[in-house]
């Protein structure tokens, strides 16, 4: 793939490039339904071009920042919008939140890390996030046309605003239905970049042909469930079990991508784009190798269809240790 040496990227254990990695594939949202249902299905994700308005992106990143700029994060004399962090400091100090790290959804870094983490979770309460930009009509309505839900497409409250410092831990290997345990497997994974993420920036990766691993994983876990005498309710609670503490399948991309003689699939992000994937595509991201030392910000938002069972777990925020 061209480019893609030069371009330093990498995951935690080792390098991307022409032999492990190729691109996404990405939709103009103005395709026919019938031919973006068919990528969706075949691919099992739909990278979408310019879904959100750039400039409402960008006001939020730009919020997200200023939040934070309180706690030395950004390099001074740089304008929040830009996320820029300053290369004086230790990403150790500040902690990038959600799944993939050793302490799960459990509050990470020390005392010295509290008042950033405080604030990067005060930042999924706030009006600017939570009721506008998670409820974006442009976001929605294609959701809602999309999936045919309508008028009941039910955007889930809990979210996951994921800041990822150069050098920091990246998120490790899963897909959703891990975490969406108590409902069908037919919600909907919106990620969202929160500002333009270059191609070593730490943007989301995907496994090539992905899904159909994951159903099988979870074929493989739900029988073994069985097989040991437990009930349905049981079984659900015990798919986690045969994965790390974190819910992860795995801290090691490249590893696992060679495992299952699969490719990863890379991008670079524009504010704007937006990601769906379907609740088995296994994913991952890289390494945040920014050379401008871009702080890469993005979101999981998800959709379900309010007329079938779901995770009402979901319908609370994002806490700490909230068991989900």
């Amino acid at each position: 793939m061209v480019g893609i040496l030069a371009e330093n990227l990498a995951v935690s254990d080792g390098p991307l490039n022409s032999e492990n990695a190729t691109l996404l594939r990405p939709s103009d949202p103005t395709l026919p339904l019938e031919e973006l249902h068919k990528r969706y299905e075949e691919d099992g994700y739909l990278f979408l071009k310019q879904v959100l308005p750039r400039e409402d992106v960008l006001e939020a990143r730009n919020a997200y920042f200023s939040s934070l700029e309180s706690t030395g994060v950004l390099k001074p004399g740089s304008e929040p919008v830009e996320g820029i962090f300053d290369p004086a400091k230790s990403h150790e100090d500040y902690p990038g939140i959600g799944a993939g790290h050793a302490d799960g959804n459990g509050r990470p870094g020390g005392e010295q890390a509290a008042a950033f983490v405080d604030l990067a979770l005060d930042a999924h309460y706030q009006h600017w996030y939570a009721e506008k930009f998670c409820n974006h009509p442009a976001l929605y309505d294609f959701i809602a046309k999309f999936s045919g839900w309508n008028k009941n497409t039910l955007s889930l409250r809990r979210t996951l605003l994921r800041n990822n410092i150069p050098g920091s831990k990246p998120i490790g290997v899963h897909y959703d239905q891990i975490f969406l345990r108590h409902g069908d497997p037919t919600s909907i994974t919106a990620w969202v970049p929160m500002g333009d993420i270059k191609l070593n920036g730490g943007g989301l990766i995907y496994l090539e042909n992905g899904d159909s691993i994951g159903v099988e994983l979870e074929q493989a876990f739900y029988k073994k469930a069985k097989e040991a005498g437990l009930s349905d309710e049981e079984a659900k609670n015990a798919f986690n079990s045969n994965m790390m503490a974190t819910g992860l399948l795995s801290e090691f991309p490249a590893e696992f991508a060679r495992d299952n003689d699969r490719r990863w699939l890379v991008s670079a992000y524009e504010a704007g784009d937006v990601v769906l994937h379907k609740p088995h595509m296994i994913h991952a991201s890289t390494l945040n190798h920014d050379p401008d030392n871009v702080i890469r910000l993005a979101t999981d938002l998800r959709f379900c269809d309010s007329s079938k069972p779901y995770d009402k777990r979901w319908m609370n925020h994002y806490t700490f240790n909230d068991g989900v």
